[in-house]
Protein backbone atom coordinates (compact mmCIF):
# COMPACT_ATOMS: atom_id res chain seq x y z
CA UNK A 1 0.00 0.00 0.00
CA UNK A 2 1.52 3.35 -1.00
CA UNK A 3 1.97 5.95 1.70
CA UNK A 4 0.99 9.48 0.75
CA UNK A 5 3.22 12.31 1.87
CA UNK A 6 0.26 14.16 3.30
CA UNK A 7 -0.48 11.30 5.66
CA UNK A 8 0.23 11.73 9.32
CA UNK A 9 3.14 9.56 10.34
CA UNK A 10 4.25 8.91 13.88
CA UNK A 11 7.27 10.94 14.90
CA UNK A 12 9.58 7.96 15.28
CA UNK A 13 8.53 6.23 12.03
CA UNK A 14 10.82 6.00 9.01
CA UNK A 15 9.74 7.13 5.58
CA UNK A 16 10.29 4.39 2.99
CA UNK A 17 12.76 5.43 0.26
CA UNK A 18 10.63 3.83 -2.44
CA UNK A 19 8.32 6.83 -2.23
CA UNK A 20 10.94 9.18 -3.64
CA UNK A 21 12.04 7.09 -6.66
CA UNK A 22 15.62 7.83 -5.75
CA UNK A 23 18.21 6.39 -8.10
CA UNK A 24 21.91 6.42 -7.29
CA UNK A 25 24.09 8.46 -9.69
CA UNK A 26 25.25 6.71 -12.80
CA UNK A 27 28.94 5.90 -12.42
CA UNK A 28 29.55 6.17 -16.18
CA UNK A 29 28.79 9.91 -16.17
CA UNK A 30 31.44 12.15 -14.71
CA UNK A 31 31.48 15.89 -14.20
CA UNK A 32 33.45 17.61 -16.94
CA UNK A 33 34.71 21.16 -16.32
CA UNK A 34 33.44 23.71 -18.83
CA UNK A 35 36.04 25.35 -21.03
CA UNK A 36 35.54 28.81 -22.50
CA UNK A 37 36.67 29.61 -26.01
CA UNK A 38 37.59 33.15 -24.94
CA UNK A 39 34.48 34.83 -26.31
CA UNK A 40 33.25 36.04 -22.91
CA UNK A 41 32.90 39.77 -22.50
CA UNK A 42 34.72 41.12 -19.48
CA UNK A 43 33.28 44.19 -17.75
CA UNK A 44 35.40 46.23 -15.39
CA UNK A 45 33.30 48.95 -13.68
CA UNK A 46 36.41 50.77 -12.43
CA UNK A 47 37.78 51.03 -15.96
CA UNK A 48 34.33 52.06 -17.20
CA UNK A 49 34.23 54.84 -14.56
CA UNK A 50 37.57 56.20 -15.80
CA UNK A 51 36.32 56.06 -19.40
CA UNK A 52 33.01 57.75 -18.52
CA UNK A 53 34.76 60.50 -16.55
CA UNK A 54 36.87 61.31 -19.60
CA UNK A 55 34.08 61.18 -22.19
CA UNK A 56 31.01 62.37 -20.23
CA UNK A 57 29.47 65.55 -21.63
CA UNK A 58 30.02 68.52 -19.33
CA UNK A 59 26.85 70.34 -20.38
CA UNK A 60 23.31 68.92 -20.26
CA UNK A 61 20.08 70.67 -21.21
CA UNK A 62 16.45 69.74 -20.82
CA UNK A 63 13.32 70.34 -18.83
CA UNK A 64 11.89 69.69 -15.39
CA UNK A 65 8.16 68.98 -15.06
CA UNK A 66 6.58 68.75 -11.64
CA UNK A 67 3.81 66.23 -11.04
CA UNK A 68 1.93 69.09 -9.38
CA UNK A 69 0.44 72.20 -11.02
CA UNK A 70 3.75 74.00 -11.58
CA UNK A 71 4.73 74.83 -15.19
CA UNK A 72 7.55 73.08 -17.04
CA UNK A 73 10.97 74.68 -16.45
CA UNK A 74 14.04 74.75 -18.70
CA UNK A 75 17.12 73.21 -17.08
CA UNK A 76 20.83 73.50 -17.81
CA UNK A 77 23.40 71.38 -15.98
CA UNK A 78 27.09 72.28 -16.18
CA UNK A 79 29.51 69.79 -14.69
CA UNK A 80 32.67 71.48 -13.48
CA UNK A 81 34.34 68.48 -11.83
CA UNK A 82 34.00 64.82 -12.85
CA UNK A 83 36.26 62.48 -10.86
CA UNK A 84 36.23 58.65 -10.93
CA UNK A 85 36.46 57.03 -7.49
CA UNK A 86 36.40 53.27 -7.96
CA UNK A 87 33.23 52.43 -9.88
CA UNK A 88 31.58 55.70 -8.77
CA UNK A 89 32.00 59.01 -10.58
CA UNK A 90 31.91 62.05 -8.29
CA UNK A 91 30.06 64.96 -9.94
CA UNK A 92 30.22 68.64 -8.98
CA UNK A 93 28.77 71.53 -10.89
CA UNK A 94 25.94 73.98 -11.30
CA UNK A 95 22.30 73.56 -12.34
CA UNK A 96 20.07 76.31 -13.65
CA UNK A 97 16.37 75.63 -13.05
CA UNK A 98 14.44 78.41 -14.81
CA UNK A 99 15.77 81.57 -13.14
CA UNK A 100 17.31 79.80 -10.11
CA UNK A 101 20.93 78.64 -10.15
CA UNK A 102 22.11 76.07 -7.62
CA UNK A 103 25.35 74.22 -7.02
CA UNK A 104 24.91 70.46 -7.39
CA UNK A 105 26.77 67.43 -6.14
CA UNK A 106 26.20 63.86 -7.16
CA UNK A 107 27.31 60.33 -7.91
CA UNK A 108 27.08 58.26 -11.07
CA UNK A 109 27.55 54.51 -10.72
CA UNK A 110 29.50 53.22 -13.73
CA UNK A 111 28.30 49.65 -13.20
CA UNK A 112 24.56 50.31 -12.97
CA UNK A 113 24.42 53.83 -14.58
CA UNK A 114 22.38 55.01 -11.59
CA UNK A 115 22.56 58.72 -10.82
CA UNK A 116 22.04 60.66 -7.60
CA UNK A 117 22.14 64.44 -7.97
CA UNK A 118 21.59 66.82 -5.04
CA UNK A 119 20.81 70.53 -5.51
CA UNK A 120 22.54 72.37 -2.68
CA UNK A 121 20.77 75.77 -2.71
CA UNK A 122 18.47 76.89 0.09
CA UNK A 123 15.83 78.23 -2.31
CA UNK A 124 14.71 76.26 -5.38
CA UNK A 125 11.85 76.61 -7.83
CA UNK A 126 8.22 75.97 -6.82
CA UNK A 127 7.62 72.24 -6.55
CA UNK A 128 11.18 71.55 -5.40
CA UNK A 129 12.39 71.88 -1.84
CA UNK A 130 15.88 71.75 -0.35
CA UNK A 131 16.77 68.28 0.87
CA UNK A 132 15.39 66.42 -2.15
CA UNK A 133 17.42 64.77 -4.88
CA UNK A 134 17.24 63.58 -8.46
CA UNK A 135 17.44 59.82 -8.96
CA UNK A 136 18.16 58.45 -12.42
CA UNK A 137 18.30 54.84 -13.55
CA UNK A 138 19.76 55.62 -16.99
CA UNK A 139 22.44 58.18 -16.14
CA UNK A 140 21.29 61.74 -16.95
CA UNK A 141 18.67 60.99 -19.60
CA UNK A 142 15.61 60.60 -17.36
CA UNK A 143 15.58 61.31 -13.65
CA UNK A 144 12.90 61.67 -11.02
CA UNK A 145 12.76 64.28 -8.28
CA UNK A 146 12.47 62.68 -4.87
CA UNK A 147 11.31 65.21 -2.34
CA UNK A 148 12.37 65.15 1.28
CA UNK A 149 8.77 64.87 2.46
CA UNK A 150 5.69 62.94 1.38
CA UNK A 151 3.52 66.02 0.68
CA UNK A 152 5.63 66.97 -2.34
CA UNK A 153 4.56 65.07 -5.48
CA UNK A 154 7.99 65.15 -7.17
CA UNK A 155 8.59 65.45 -10.89
CA UNK A 156 10.72 64.37 -13.84
CA UNK A 157 13.97 65.78 -15.15
CA UNK A 158 14.63 65.01 -18.81
CA UNK A 159 18.16 65.94 -19.91
CA UNK A 160 20.10 65.61 -23.15
CA UNK A 161 23.81 66.07 -23.77
CA UNK A 162 23.18 67.81 -27.09
CA UNK A 163 22.22 71.31 -25.99
CA UNK A 164 22.87 72.89 -29.41
CA UNK A 165 20.67 70.33 -31.18
CA UNK A 166 17.90 70.87 -28.64
CA UNK A 167 18.03 74.66 -29.13
CA UNK A 168 17.72 74.24 -32.89
CA UNK A 169 14.81 71.82 -32.49
CA UNK A 170 12.84 74.33 -30.39
CA UNK A 171 12.94 76.96 -33.18
CA UNK A 172 10.10 76.69 -35.69
CA UNK A 173 11.00 75.37 -39.10
CA UNK A 174 10.64 77.78 -42.02
CA UNK A 175 7.64 77.22 -44.28
CA UNK A 176 8.61 76.48 -47.87
CA UNK A 177 6.44 76.18 -50.90
CA UNK A 178 6.09 72.78 -52.50
CA UNK A 179 6.71 74.05 -56.04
Amino acid sequence: MPILLAMDLPIQSEVPLELFNFLPPDSSQQAVPSVSDGSLERFDPVERAVELAATLSRQWCGTYKSFGDEPQVDVTLNLAKVVPIGQIIDLRGEMRLGSVTTPVQGNLNAKSTQLELLPLADQLIPGMEPGGLFLGLQDFTLSGWQANRLGNPGGTLNLSSSCAVQAQASEPLPIRGLW
